[in-house]
């Protein structure tokens, strides 16, 4: 599996996910419920813990690495992010494709493919630089410290909200799947797909970067 890390930051600084977070966490959660319409947030203490300890199975199986987002000029948890779907390309492909999974990321065989998502901040974070500067991170640890290829974001298609955030990243739109996935508040929802190619980071990230520094004016 792949050894957590810390991205360190100006604004935020994202921590390796542990139990310990779950008060944090939870009371990060609770400041404003308003956004949270598409999105799994813990509700209680005890939802806190469940989602901690459903984000630390799913780094164990290989297959993720999540993180608390502490605010640095606070010394506040005030929010979670993480990499999900992590995969790492072999040849000859497992078959049929995009159905069985690769081989489980290691440090010494990082991710081919990866995915940033189950992203929710506190009511106070939200339009800062936060989340700025939280894809600027998680995104170079991607392209420049894992090589990745290709990293995916996305989210329910009504979240309409969240859609506007990635695309202000500069992420490419890919499509809707239809009927996807079970909504995170009941009813079975359509996803709305976004990606960014290596050969198009650089781009991303001078975009990601000179938001940051008007966010700072």
């Amino acid at each position: 599996m792949l050894t957590p890390v810390t991205l360190q930051g100006n604004i935020i600084r994202l921590e390796p996910m542990t139990i310990d977070h779950a008060g944090d966490l939870y009371a990060a959660a609770m400041e404003d419920r308003a956004t949270y319409s598409y999105t799994n947030v813990p509700e209680s203490a005890q939802e806190a813990q469940a989602y901690i300890q459903g984000a630390l199975s799913g780094w164990e199986a290989g297959r993720m690495l999540p993180f608390v987002v502490r605010h640095m000029e606070s010394d506040r948890i005030i929010g979670s992010t993480r990499f999900l779907d992590l995969d790492v390309f072999g040849w000859p492909p497992p078959w049929p494709p995009g159905v069985t999974k690769g081989l489980s990321p290691s440090d010494a065989n990082p991710p081919t493919v990866a995915e940033i998502g189950s992203t929710w901040y506190s009511a106070t974070a939200q339009r800062t630089g936060v989340n700025t500067e939280c894809k600027l991170l998680l995104l170079s640890h991607a392209f420049e410290v894992w090589r990745s290829v290709r990293v995916t974001l996305k989210t329910d298609a009504r979240n309409m909200r969240s859609r506007q955030a990635i695309e202000r990243i500069g992420a490419l739109y890919e499509g809707i799947r239809r009927a996807h996935v079970p909504a995170s508040h009941g009813g079975i929802r359509d996803t709305a797909y976004y990606s960014i190619l290596a050969e198009e980071w650089p781009e991303v990230r001078a975009n990601l970067t000179d938001r940051l520094q008007r966010s700072y004016e």
